[in-house]
């Protein structure tokens, strides 16, 4: 029987749904404390305790850390990418200040485990656009991945200077069907499903040959878990891994969907997300992961998109 307590800072939000429902099915209802500032995801109700939280009151959270007997904290508060560039300095202080305050408690109570989620936000113009490497040139241009590239060095800090066990990966856009977009430059991409279904039709907000890494949530969900269950000596990286599984683009999705319902139609308004988009790779290389714990993805776009219409039909 597993000793771990696992506290999920932002629960309700687009990751915290679905990985604390796994979590919460891999490791007990009891043993996975969900929280947020949000009122709780409905998702989520009755599966395990909920805790209101506010990750930026670093009293707070150290107190529930103590009270709760957290052993891992997997912390995805963040402000995302388009949401950051409206208010950049909030998204700035939410983002380092939220990490910071969870790698001094993990310091200080000695937790076994944090998880933090990266973003393939660090990169720039300037970075590899296809294979993008593990190592390489990186140069953020928006206030999400330059807070995101910080807090990957803050990481690797606590690692190396106090022995924290945080471990980290860089997600590309993240679609699902449970759970609304949060703000960023691939939303396009969940968004485009639910017009396809309701309306038939959809305008995207980036250009029809935009490439852009994405990944479907269940392989997010997974990865998450596999990266926090590998051997510590397993893992090389401790700024944060690049992780990778389907690359496409809107064109391309829109003719995917067009399969499954043959009126859908697609229209092109690029707007201030699509210079975010432009600065990012096209694809990514994951090698590193793949080497050090055995990270493989198991949706491609066809796979994905029979299961997200399937799935969002029900709704």
């Amino acid at each position: 029987m597993s000793k771990e307590k696992i506290l999920v800072i932002g629960a309700s939000g687009q990751i915290g749904v679905e990985l604390t429902l796994e979590l919460r099915r891999l490791y007990g209802g009891a043993k996975v404390i969900a929280s947020d500032l949000r009122e709780e995801n409905d998702l989520i109700k009755g599966t395990g305790p909920y805790v209101s939280l506010d990750v930026m009151n670093k009293e707070m959270l150290h107190v529930q850390v103590i009270r709760q007997g957290i052993t891992q904290i997997y912390l995805l508060a963040a402000i995302l990418s388009a949401t950051g560039e409206k208010n950049p300095m909030l998204a700035w202080n939410l983002n380092m200040q939220s990490l910071l305050n969870v790698l001094d408690i993990a310091k200080e109570e000695k937790l076994t485990k944090v998880f933090w989620p990266s973003s393939i936000a660090v990169f720039g113009p300037t970075s590899p656009k296809q294979n993008c490497p593990q190592q390489t040139v990186i140069e953020p241009v928006t206030v999400y991945g330059i807070s995101k590239y910080a807090g990957e060095f803050w990481c690797n800090y606590y690692n190396h200077r106090y022995g924290v066990d945080v471990r980290s990966m860089r997600y590309p856009g993240l679609i699902s069907y449970k759970s609304s977009p949060g703000g960023g430059t691939t939303d396009y991409a969940v968004e485009i499903f639910y017009n396809a279904l309701g309306e038939k039709k959809y305008k995207c907000f980036l250009k029809e040959d935009t490439y852009l890494p994405m990944m479907y949530m269940p392989d997010a969900i997974r990865a998450a878990i596999e990266l926090m269950q590998a051997d510590a000596e397993k893992i090389s990286i401790r700024t944060s891994y690049n992780v990778s599984a389907i690359s496409f683009s809107p064109n391309e999705i829109a003719q995917e969907i067009k399969k499954h319902i043959p009126g859908f139609v697609i229209t092109y308004a690029p707007d201030y997300r699509q210079a975010i988009a432009d600065s990012w790779p096209q694809s990514i290389d994951d090698s590193v992961a793949n080497n050090d714990w055995k990270w493989e993805p198991k949706y491609n776009l066809e796979k994905m998109t029979i299961d997200m219409l399937n799935n969002l039909d029900k709704v």
